[in-house]
């Protein structure tokens, strides 16, 4: 398993996997091949789903002849680790960087409450710095 410093070490399919899982939150066999670009066989997605049971990265719960899988990763602490992954990889550690692109011309607008609730966590952010 990985550490809380590092991203999931896994095969593009099981990184595939584990995004569904985590936008789904739950989803038989069948609903992950659903959700899948280019698609492997049912047989490959139940191997993949069995694979990830076993790195403890997923589990299951059986409902009627099925099983529904989950992750059993924390959904926060995995969002932290994968962006400050990709802080550390693409904008060489600095946070203001990446809130910089993601503030960018080419990047979503922003809504005015995704604005204001940004400012108040840069404003929280200025004050516990005062502090010290």
């Amino acid at each position: 398993m990985a550490n809380d410093t590092e991203p999931l070490a896994l095969s593009r399919r099981e990184r595939q996997i584990m995004d569904i899982l985590f936008r789904l939150g739950r989803a038989t066999a069948q609903q992950v091949l659903e959700e899948m670009s280019d698609a492997p066989s049912y047989s490959a997605v139940r191997a993949h789903l069995s694979v990830l049971e076993g790195k403890g990265l997923v589990g299951h719960e059986s409902e009627g002849p099925r099983y529904v899988y989950f992750p059993d990763r924390d959904v926060q602490k995995e969002r932290r680790q994968a962006l400050r992954h990709v802080v550390q990889t693409f904008f060489a550690g600095s946070a203001a960087k990446a809130a910089a692109a993601l503030l960018d011309e080419g990047v979503r607008r922003m809504s005015t409450e995704d604005l204001d609730a940004l400012m108040a966590k840069i404003e929280r952010a200025r004050r516990k710095d005062g502090e010290r």
